[in-house]
C-alpha cells in the first residue's frame, strides 16, 4: 500500500491507499490494475445519505477496536460504496442478492492483513470479503457525492468505455478519499467500474 496525501479543511493528512498500476490515462479517466484487496463491508438500507452515515459509523467502530483482538486498524482510502439491489447485466461475473433499497460500504484493510490474520468484527452487520485482482476504469472528480453527481459521472464513464471498446463487468462503485468535513472543491472522488476488453 502506498501513502496518499488527503486534503481537508483542517490541513493535510496521510492515509494508506491500495497499490495499483495505471495502464491508460485520458484526462480524468484512468484504467488501473489492482491486486487482491481485503474489505470489511456492511449493507445498510435506505437512501444514499442516511445509509452512508450509519455504514461509516459501523465500519469505523470495527477499525477503532470493536473486533476480536480489540485492535486498532489503520484507516485507508478510498471508502467504497455501491448500491445494492440494482439490476446487473447478464454478462457481469458478479454474484449479488437483491437487497432492496440499500447501499454497501466497504473499508479496504491495510495490506499487512490477510483473511486469516485480520481481526474479526464483533458486529454481525460487518462481513470480511476479498476482491480478486482486476482491471478498473476510474473517473476522478471533485465536489460532493450527491446521487446526481454520482449518476452524472457514471454516465460519462460508461460512455467512454463504450466508445473505447471496453465492457463493464461490475456495477459502479463510489470511491471517497476525504473526510466529510473537507471543502468540496478539494475532495478526491472517483467512480470505479470493473472492466474487460
Amino acid at each position: 500500500m502506498k501513502m496518499g496525501v488527503l486534503g481537508s479543511v483542517a490541513g493535510k493528512r496521510s492515509s494508506l491507499e491500495p497499490d495499483y498500476r495505471v495502464e491508460v490515462q485520458d484526462g480524468d479517466i484512468e484504467l488501473r490494475v489492482y491486486g487482491k484487496l481485503l474489505l470489511a463491508s456492511t449493507v445498510v438500507p435506505g437512501g444514499y445519505g442516511d445509509a452512508s452515515g450509519l455504514a461509516f459509523r459501523r465500519l469505523a467502530g470495527f477499525i477503532f477496536g470493536r473486533n476480536t483482538g480489540q485492535e486498532k486498524i489503520s484507516m485507508t482510502a478510498p471508502v467504497l460504496q455501491r448500491q445494492e439491489g440494482v439490476n446487473i447485466s447478464m454478462t457481469a461475473p458478479v454474484l449479488q442478492e437483491k437487497a432492496g433499497d440499500a447501499w454497501r460500504m466497504s473499508f479496504i484493510m491495510p495490506g499487512m492483513y490477510t483473511m486469516e490474520t485480520v481481526p474479526r468484527p464483533l458486529d454481525d452487520g460487518i462481513v470480511l470479503e476479498e476482491l480478486p485482482p482486476r482491471r478498473v476504469a476510474v473517473l476522478r472528480y471533485t465536489g460532493l457525492h450527491s446521487v446526481r453527481n454520482v449518476e452524472k459521472r457514471t454516465k460519462l464513464l460508461r460512455a467512454w468505455l463504450e466508445n473505447e471498446g471496453y465492457r463493464a463487468v461490475s456495477e459502479p462503485r463510489v470511491a471517497s478519499y476525504n473526510p466529510p468535513w473537507t471543502i468540496p472543491a478539494l475532495r478526491r472522488n472517483e467512480i470505479h467500474i470493473d472492466i474487460e476488453r
